[in-house]
């Protein structure tokens, strides 16, 4: 077990022993919009590694993997941007989403769902290892389990 595996174990079972979050959640009703153009913007000007989770509330693995990136956010924020984009979702749905796992990463939404397709065209969620300056590491889709993230995190510190 590497060292990211082994941290994100050990992060998730403390976080799995309390009963509550102490962090105060981000929330917003609306999320602030963020266009294609926009997002390859924010990536290519990226200094740090960026994890980028596509998401919405409707979506069922969305809601199952919403605590690991809790998790590893926690645990890896200082040296990881964590960028979450609300995909074709209701405003009054994605905060109520981010307020219920406790998101304390940006957030912004895509309402007509452009980035995804920009990005894979297909299903949710999907989350994108980026390096610094925008150059897409790897593309995970579907839920993503610890070990799948955990990798993508290690694979994207180790070239910083």
């Amino acid at each position: 077990m590497n060292r990211t595996t082994m941290g994100l174990a050990i992060v998730a079972l403390v976080a799995a022993a309390c009963t509550g979050r102490s962090a105060t959640p981000v929330t917003g009703d609306p999320l602030e919009p963020i266009t294609v153009e926009e997002f390859v913007a924010v990536l290519e000007a990226s200094t740090q590694p960026t994890v980028v989770n596509l998401w919405a509330s409707w979506c069922i693995p969305c809601r199952s993997e919403a605590p690991l990136l809790v998790t590893a956010h926690d645990a890896f924020g200082d040296d990881v941007t964590f960028l979450g984009i609300a995909t074709e979702d209701a405003p009054s749905d994605s905060a109520a989403f981010i307020e219920e796992f406790g998101l304390t990463f940006e957030n912004r939404a895509d309402r007509a769902g452009a980035i995804r397709a920009h990005l894979s065209g297909i299903g949710m969620p999907v989350t994108i290892f980026v390096r610094p300056g925008g150059e897409i590491l790897r593309t995970h889709h579907g839920v993503i389990d610890d070990a799948a993230l955990a990798l993508g995190i290690d694979d994207l510190l180790a070239e910083s």
